[in-house]
């Protein structure tokens, strides 16, 4: 069997800006390098890219437990609505142990009041095509590895929706996106 869920997280943090003054997509399309590895003390590397058919993609290289090389592609990008799907790279706990897992992240922004939006992060790990079969070759109970991923993914959540609602009130309050 593929395509269980492996971890999954939900993170919201509060935005001093109002609902039309953010815009998700611009701001996950437009991060740069420094501004992603600034919101969390465990990412490496941010940057865009588009597909061969023309989506706009953002590649993420990160530590949530393994090594995470994550390709991003925009299926639902909207001013107060993203939802994103990467085939990443999952490398660990050494770097013969690369396997694929699906990553979804979704974030939504919604007016509290006229002035204060609430920033909603969530992440879903599945498991993709030869996941099950590496864990097993390893010895590791799907459980165990769930249990890690759970672990390690929800502290990064914790730790990056904060920091990623900062970077967006930031740019909001600069009429960054009109």
């Amino acid at each position: 069997m593929t395509d269980r869920v492996l971890a999954e997280s939900v993170s919201e943090a509060i935005i001093q800006a109002p609902l039309p003054a953010i815009d998700l997509a611009e701001w996950v399309f437009t991060l740069t390098d420094s501004e992603y590895q600034a919101c969390s003390k465990n990412h490496i590397a941010g940057a865009t890219t588009l597909t061969p058919e023309g989506k706009r993609m953002s590649v993420n290289v990160e530590q949530v437990g393994n090594l995470m090389v994550q390709h991003y592609v925009e299926d639902i990008a909207e001013r107060s609505h993203c939802r994103l799907v990467s085939l990443s790279d999952s490398i660990g706990p050494d770097i013969g142990a690369r396997v694929k897992l699906t990553v979804i992240w979704e974030f939504t922004a919604e007016a509290v009041d006229t002035g204060t939006t609430r920033f909603i992060n969530r992440v879903e790990v599945r498991t993709a095509p030869g996941y099950l079969e590496a864990l097993e070759g390893r010895g590791v109970p799907f459980a165990v590895a769930s249990e890690a991923a759970q672990k390690a993914l929800s502290a990064h959540n914790a730790e990056e929706t904060p920091l990623f609602a900062r970077d967006i009130e930031r740019k909001a309050r600069a009429d960054r996106w009109g």
